[in-house]
This record gives structure tokens, sequence and C-alpha cells, in this order.
């Protein structure tokens, strides 16, 4: 039976593609075959970090990367940019304070999520010099958007988006029209709040968080 199983402040990025959680004890019909997985939502990130120079000072605490502003292309820094700047790759779809682990979840059709620290003293909670003042949304301004459902990444694992077999106890979202490098082996079809709400033919749970934290899955 199968297993339902991150002025120019520097920005971490979290990776496109992670481990996703399969949910223990679904309904597996007869023939049909599963995988189980490891805690996630979405994502696991893979991070890559540097620091800039602190902003120059204000009457009032700017705000980087505030909702509905743009990045530049980047992949280790990121600066804020016009959104007609021919420089913008992407806008803020949404902003919080804190951890991602610990915040809010982004929206669902998320493309990636910038993670926004500052200049910090030398030693700090992590003993990297920087201290982590929040995280960006981001979706980018032109396609291809992984978060889309069925694009093969984002943060998060929604209806529509397809999984792969990773490996003993993990599934891994991968692109539904298998242009990725991991054929698709699982459709997310539908998110419940209780395993019981999914249909009979699902044969995979994976875990979305959210309100309705099931996602329940079919062969592709």
């Amino acid at each position: 039976m199968p297993r339902a199983v991150p002025a120019a402040v520097v920005a971490a990025v979290a990776a496109m593609t992670a481990a996703v959680t399969v949910l223990a004890g679904c309904q597996q019909p007869s023939g049909a075959s599963g995988v189980s997985g490891v805690s996630g939502t979405g994502l696991e990130p893979g991070k890559a970090a540097a620091t800039a120079a602190p902003p120059p000072a204000y009457d009032y605490e700017p705000v980087f990367l505030g909702v509905d502003e743009c990045s530049s292309f980047g992949t280790t820094s990121f600066t804020e940019v016009s959104c007609a700047s021919e420089r913008a790759a992407a806008r803020v779809v949404a902003r919080h304070d804190g951890k991602v682990s610990e915040g809010p979840p982004c929206p669902a059709t998320t493309d990636f999520v910038l993670h926004i620290s500052a200049p910090g003293p030398t030693r700090d909670e992590d003993g990297d010099g920087r201290i982590t003042q929040g995280y960006a949304c981001m979706r980018k301004l032109q396609e291809p958007h992984p978060g889309d459902p069925g694009g093969g990444g984002g943060p998060r694992t929604i209806v529509g988006d397809c999984v792969y077999s990773a490996g003993e106890g993990e599934v891994r979202e991968t692109a539904c029209d298998g242009k990725g490098r991991h054929a698709p082996e699982y459709r997310v079809t539908q998110a419940v709040k209780k395993r019981s709400g999914c249909p009979d033919a699902t044969v995979l749970y994976v875990g979305l968080g959210g309100s309705e934290p099931v996602g329940c899955a079919r062969p592709v």
C-alpha cells in the first residue's frame, strides 16, 4: 500500500525543485503502486547568499522589495529596480517578515522565493554575519512560470503539479509535459482537508500544506 507522503540588501534564493511530503496510509486500488516521502511543503531550499553595503539613511525605514516592486536578474544577489526597467526580472507578489518556515506560505503560483538579509554583527543566531529580515515571494515577469500548475517548480506543490519517485521515502516535483529532467509519474488532481476526501482512484497522498493539506495523486 502506498504511503501518502528567500537600498540593496542581499537575498538567498530558494531552489526551484525539492522534496515533497508523501502522507502515510492511502487507499490503493488493486495493482496500483505508490511512493512514500519526507517532510516538506513543495521545495527543498538550496541557498546561495551574499551581502551588500547597508542602504543609505532615510527619514523613514524603506522596505526592500515591497509588494508590487521588482527585482533584477541574479543568481546570488538581487537589486530592486523599476518594473519598467529592462533589468526587471520578477515582481514581488507577497512579502513577509521572519523565516519562511515560520511565516505564511507564498501564493500558490509563486515562481521562487528571495530570503532577504541585511549586514549584521559578526556573531548572530546563525554565525554567518547576516540577520534575516524576511522573504519575498516572486513571480517572473515573463514565461515560463515554474510555479504554475504542472510547471515543475515553485516553492509549493499545488493541484495540477506532477511528481516522480526520487528514492525511498521521497517524491519530487517535475514538469507535467515531460520536458523536465525527470518524467512525471503522478499528478495531483485534488486538494482536500483529509485523506478520506480523496477519490477512490487515488494511489498517492502528497502533503501540500495550507487549509487543504492533502493532495490526491493519480498515475500519469
